[in-house]
């Protein structure tokens, strides 16, 4: 055993990282702060936000011109840095979906215990997306009939909703949101970023006939689906 190891007891806390990094021309400490982040969201299985990655750079690092500095870097490669979800995330780009979907049988993008929605279980996401925070009583007077229990648990068990705050209605029944893991899956930033939905309407794109006729856009229900509003990002 080496002496280092008997000088440093279990619960030492680790070096504080140097983060300004003073000691080098500004050249080089650009390019540092560049690898940080990166590294970071790539060692990261989920997006990354703002505030984790300014824990491996200066107070002075611009991390938005970090961010464009990568993005620049990777153009040429055949994955992306894209904001998602509240942060940032390495993901394939949709060129290549059909080479990584031939080489594991699968949507890009689905983890393993995801499944391919039905066209109900779609229309009720996109009705959830739109009017959160609803209740499963909201929902079911919506389509005209029941919305079962068993159709939001798929959705909760794919982590795409959850649970929202009481409604003030008799009994105050819990509502429906949509979560961070419905925004990463379909590529979304923010809400801000779902279609408008009067404006859909306007152009006749959507309503709520054709909602109750499946007249959805086939992404939303297959999400191996192109050209559609809700086009899957891959991963």
């Amino acid at each position: 055993m080496s002496q280092a190891s008997v000088r440093r007891k279990p619960n030492d806390q680790p070096a504080l990282l140097d983060t300004d990094l003073e000691h080098l021309p500004a050249e080089l400490r650009w390019r540092e702060w560049m690898g940080r982040v990166e590294a970071v969201i790539f060692a990261a299985s989920e997006p990354v936000p703002r505030d984790v990655l300014a824990r491996v750079v200066g107070k002075s690092c611009n991390l938005d011109l970090v961010i464009e500095d990568i993005r620049t870097e990777l153009a040429g490669r055949p994955y992306e840095l894209v904001s998602v979800a509240g942060g940032w995330q390495h993901r394939t780009k949709k060129a290549f979906a059909d080479v990584i979907r031939g080489a594991f049988g699968t949507a890009a993008g689905q983890g393993a215990g995801s499944k391919e929605l039905s066209q109900s279980e779609a229309l009720v996401l996109m009705c959830i997306a739109y009017f959160q925070p609803i209740t499963r009583g909201e929902l079911s007077s919506f389509f005209g009939k029941d919305v079962s229990r068993d159709l939001i648990g798929v959705l909760r068990t794919q982590d795409l909703i959850a649970s929202g705050p009481r409604s003030p209605q008799p009994g105050a029944p819990y509502t429906y949101v949509t979560t961070k893991n419905f925004l990463s899956q379909f590529g979304f930033d923010t809400l801000r970023q779902l279609p408008d939905f009067e404006a859909l309407e306007d152009a006749g794109l959507l309503s709520k006939e054709k909602l109750l006729a499946g007249g959805i856009p086939a992404g939303l229900a297959n999400r191996e689906g192109e050209d559609d509003v809700f086009d899957d990002q891959v991963s």
